[in-house]
């Protein structure tokens, strides 16, 4: 009796309204964060377009300053006061060899030295894991060495292509054995090296923490050295405070960061507004539905009080609501998905020109989940709470 009452009384425009307005709002907030999923996969990638950033910075050289020897390294209080900002996830140094290096290879029967620079960086600031990336100072094994991409580039269609010599390939680089010489402080030593991996992040050539540290405390002069860069993950990648505070400081960044990191901090705004403009439209369809389950419950209010001295409890007439809004709510969560994996196919292409491989549907399909169960149980919270209260006047 209870179930025909109802069925009688409600309102199939005001149930549609609500479905349809939960569909659209639900079905913009999964779009989004698909989207944002899919350009955020391209972290990934060699050389990625919008990425979790990482910015190189260093203070700007003076021309007297530089021709008098002035300290450009960042002090401990300056480092606490970078990695304090709300922008800093957290800050790596760069810790410079504190001895001479010079480095020699045979290429093609053609042998070549050169001096060079090593440079070390917390491993956690890598973009790539190589195998064999530690250092024993007791063993024999190679010294591994990671170098910038960019150098492999200028040997390639720079050095090579006017000495004549061959290019070579990033594979063919790794077997090409070198002899490091490392002296300083009265002392020299020949270590074999080879180069294990390259970065695209990192503008430099880096070696293990671990062997910077034997080979400054063997070599070097051991004198304190403030860090003549850092390296800082940022939390919102294009944050315009960035820059602002880099300027404010005398600070400047190497390389070109900009373009990446305000693509990376447009894509966060505009997708948490859109994302915003969904969840508005679902709280819309929320409201529509507390409205209908009021008129309904305020037209009915003397059958109500019948079925009440008839013996039915409000849990039993809430029953009926539950399983209607539960109903459409799951055919909502459906459709929302269904649009969601359609649509995502319009920017595959696009995205894929790119190199972005796209991300798994399945963190947009469980957030869609995660949403309606939470709106379903509020649903229903209300929905007792109203029936509680017609019962009771």
């Amino acid at each position: 009796m209870v179930w025909r009452l109802l069925r009688r009384n409600i309102s199939v425009w005001q149930t549609a309204g609500y479905a349809l307005a939960n569909f659209v709002g639900l079905s913009i907030v999964l779009c989004a964060l698909k989207f944002y999923c899919d350009v955020r996969s391209g972290e990934q990638g060699e050389d990625p377009y919008v990425t979790r950033d990482y910015i190189v910075i260093s203070k700007k050289v003076s021309g007297i300053g530089g021709l008098l020897g002035a300290d450009n390294g960042f002090s401990p209080d300056e480092i606490s006061e970078i990695a304090g900002q709300p922008w800093s996830r957290r800050v790596g140094e760069f810790t410079s060899a504190d001895f001479n290096v010079s480095a020699s290879l045979d290429m093609g029967g053609r042998g070549m030295s050169t001096s060079l620079f090593l440079e070390s960086v917390p491993d956690e600031f890598f973009e790539i894991t190589p195998s064999g990336w530690s250092f024993d100072p007791e063993s024999d094994n190679a010294v591994p060495i990671i170098i910038s991409k960019d150098y492999l580039t200028l040997y390639n269609y720079g050095y090579a292509a006017s000495a004549g010599v061959p290019q070579i390939s990033e594979g063919v680089v790794g077997m090409v054995p070198i002899r490091l010489s490392v002296s300083g402080n009265g002392k020299q030593k020949w270590l074999k090296a080879r180069v294990v991996g390259f970065s695209s992040r990192l503008n430099t050539i880096a070696v293990p923490d671990r062997f910077m540290d034997w080979a400054n405390s063997q070599f070097g002069e051991g004198k304190p050295m403030n860090p003549g860069r850092l390296i800082i993950e940022t939390v919102s990648p294009g944050n315009p405070k960035i820059e602002d505070f880099l300027k404010s400081h005398g600070y400047e960044a190497a390389g070109d960061k900009g373009a990446s990191g305000k693509a990376a901090y447009f894509l966060s705004v505009s997708t948490a507004v859109v994302a915003g403009i969904g969840a508005v439209i679902c709280l819309l369809a929320f409201g529509i539905l507390m409205l209908s389950v009021w008129l309904l419950l305020q037209k009915n209010r003397d059958k109500l009080h019948s079925l009440m001295l008839l013996g039915y409890t409000p849990a039993s007439v809430s029953r009926y609501y539950f399983i209607i809004v539960g109903a459409v709510n799951f055919v909502v969560l459906v459709g929302a998905v269904l649009v969601m994996l359609s649509v995502s196919v319009l920017w595959r292409a696009p995205l894929d020109a790119l190199g972005m491989s796209g991300a798994s549907p399945l963190a947009a399909i469980g957030t869609g989940v995660a949403v309606m169960v939470a709106v379903t149980a509020i649903n229903f919270v209300a929905i007792t709470s109203k029936v509680k209260g017609s019962f009771a006047g």
